[in-house]
């Protein structure tokens, strides 16, 4: 009987999760991964990692399979908090999330299932894995690859959260509701008699529970008034006459200065501004929402234009260094000089979008067919095949 170790959040997704592998004759053990408990850091005044833990448990006993609890908050506080504010503060936006996944889930987690003598680890992700067989060059042997396909689920779809995972990590992962739809899921759930079924999904990161992330943030990085500059949609720096062929420059974030824009109010720190952010401003009076076009956290500038079409928002590609590139299917990775046609995404539940990926000696450029909106550093590209997820790296 093969052994799986599901990492159980206390959410009813990762629950149905745990039930279906039972249901198909796995030996099952649940685990619930501790990531944060940092006083330092007050969060609220609740503590919803208790609450979770507790359902976790709670769903365990009831499905008849062995339980624990790992803490894993120095390894998480190591490998993901400190790199987030790391991030934060040299001005980009990471996705702790996709962290998580690789370094913690599929890390940390994965090793101590297999320390246990598991076969695999499953999670709730709404994500499939596919086994194929690719040919292998002269010999003719097929070599075992894993594919990552979206989640049947075209509102609940997570596969871009796996977008880092190694073909050895897919070859240890199950995912059991990847082939459902979120009602379903529900549903049996409901019939299975487990404790969450009614359970209000989490949002947004792995580990912080019920944070507003620049409330998080502002605890560690000092605020620093600064100088919140508007651009004009007019202004030249946004007319490009690049040709097609001058990947760099397509590129290339616009180069802002307050000598292009005016000053029409102050901010609290650059750090904590996002591209695309049009909350948290605080400033009034324009015909049309401002919203941001950049930051420079070196002289605590905010850059904003006005209006939803402005074109400091959109940007032809993006620029992923040669470090950042990572192939799920590494059989079918572009050699430099190599382009070819695509679908990706910048962010979670993004629509995918036609582009072309040029790799080059000093990395990948990716030029999408119409200008995208909000292509902010620090985030994440997937680009996919279908519904294969193929690869992903950090935006420049």
């Amino acid at each position: 009987m093969k052994r799986v170790v599901v990492g159980l959040s206390g959410g009813v997704d990762s629950s149905v999760a745990a039930y279906l592998l039972k249901e198909q004759g796995y030996e099952v053990i649940g685990m619930f991964m501790k990531n944060w408990h940092d006083g330092s850091v007050t969060i609220s005044n609740e503590c919803p990692w208790l609450d979770d833990s507790n359902d976790a448990m709670i769903v365990a006993q009831h499905l008849g399979i062995p339980f624990q609890a790992i803490d894993l908050s120095t390894e998480y506080k190591e490998r993901i908090v400190n790199y987030m504010f790391a991030e934060y503060k040299a001005g980009r936006t990471p996705n702790p999330d996709i962290l998580c996944n690789r370094e913690i889930k599929f890390d940390i987690f994965l090793n101590t299932a297999l320390k246990l003598g598991a076969d695999y680890v499953a999670t709730g992700h709404y994500a499939r894995k596919e086994e194929i067989e690719a040919d292998a060059g002269p010999d003719r042997q097929g070599k075992k690859v894993y594919r990552l396909l979206a989640g049947k689920d075209p509102n609940k779809d997570q596969s871009y959260f796996l977008c880092q995972l190694t073909q050895l990590q897919l070859s240890k992962a199950l995912f059991p509701v990847g082939e459902l739809l979120k009602p379903e899921v529900r549903a049996i759930a409901k019939k299975a008699g487990l404790a969450t079924a009614e359970k209000k999904d989490s949002q947004g990161l792995c580990f912080i529970g019920k944070v507003h992330l620049p409330d998080f943030l502002q605890q560690r990085l000092e605020a620093k008034k600064g100088k919140v500059v508007e651009v004009p949609a007019a202004s030249s720096v946004f007319q490009n006459g690049w040709t097609p062929d001058d990947l760099a420059h397509l590129t290339q974030p616009y180069s802002l200065s307050p000598e292009i824009g005016e000053v029409i109010g102050d901010h609290n720190g650059a750090h904590y501004y996002t591209i695309g952010q049009r909350r948290g401003l605080h400033l009034g009076g324009f015909e049309k929402p401002l919203f941001v076009i950049g930051t420079d956290t070196e002289k605590n500038i905010i850059y904003t234009g006005m209006g939803e079409d402005h074109p400091g928002l959109y940007r032809q590609g993006l620029f992923i260094p040669l470090t950042d590139v990572h192939w799920v299917r590494e059989d079918l990775k572009l050699k430099s000089g190599e382009s070819k046609n695509f679908k990706a995404r910048i962010r979670y539940r993004q629509a995918l979008e036609a582009c072309t990926l040029h790799q080059r000696e000093k990395g990948l450029y990716v030029i999408f067919d119409r200008p995208q909106r909000g292509i902010t550093p620090g985030q994440f590209a997937a680009w996919y095949e279908g519904e294969e997820l193929l690869g992903s790296g950090v935006i420049d």
